[in-house]
């Protein structure tokens, strides 16, 4: 299924990108050289495409196809313009619940998320165009189709999101233990967007500043954190339970 969402080859790659298709990822052999080398990179670079310079060892692990220096990975799904999605959930006269997860890497806490945020009604998910997981087989897999379910948007950096969010009249919350605010003392029963924080630092300083609130989860054991998808799944339920 892996290779169902990549491309290989410089040319590929170019065309795919001039395509329009939605790039994740570009893996490129170090030392690549010549004119059609220089037309990804100049692309790539206009385009906001993250790429990674790599030992041709990583590429043959990735693909035992003839890649010619280069793999890139194509997202599976089509993102969601944010302020479309926030209008139109707005205007639909739900009470808004969205997602945003700050530089969440691990691609199957995102596809675990992704499920329970669609068990859970989150009207769309926002992630960074840079240092987020991609959307992968193994998101698509782990997420059990809801990444076709989901509206994703993705944005140049988390604290834009936030802003426009706040600006729409939605409040924003971080899921942090950098508090004693419990989430079961907070009203969450209003227009909602809820942080998740990377798996080992959590929410970058950056964005914990500009938040309307923060919470977090009792922990009654020895452990002082949860599995971050572990963690979003008790926010969620507990906006359900409020909601209910």
């Amino acid at each position: 299924m892996k290779n169902d969402y990549q491309i290989f080859g410089i040319r590929a790659v170019i065309e795919a990108v001039n395509a329009g298709k939605t790039i994740d990822k570009v893996f490129i052999q170090k030392g690549l050289k010549g004119p059609l080398f220089a037309e990804l990179q100049t692309l790539l670079q206009t385009q906001g495409i993250s790429a990674s310079y790599v030992p041709v060892e990583k590429l043959n692990r990735i693909t035992r196809k003839n890649h010619q220096g280069v793999v890139a990975n194509i997202s599976p799904v089509d993102f969601h313009d944010l302020e479309n999605l926030v209008m139109n959930v707005v205007e639909s006269r739900e009470t808004p619940l969205f997602l945003l997860l700050d530089q969440l890497s691990d691609v199957r806490n995102f596809g675990a998320i992704i499920r329970t945020a669609e068990c859970t009604g989150v009207h769309g998910i926002i992630i960074q165009k840079k240092g987020a997981a991609p959307v992968t087989a193994d998101t698509v897999k782990t997420s059990a189709g809801a990444v076709f379910r989901v509206p994703i948007c993705r944005t140049d950096h988390i604290k834009d999101a936030v802003y426009y969010l706040q600006a729409s009249g939605i409040k924003v919350i971080g899921a942090t233990e950098k508090t004693e605010n419990s989430i079961f003392d907070i009203d969450l029963k209003e227009p909602l967007a809820i942080v998740m924080g990377a798996e080992d630092n959590g929410i970058s300083s950056s964005v914990l500043k500009i938040l309307d609130d923060r919470a977090s989860l009792p922990l009654k054991g020895a452990i002082g954190s949860l599995n971050v998808s572990v963690a979003c799944g008790a926010f969620l339920y507990e906006v359900v339970r409020q909601r209910s």
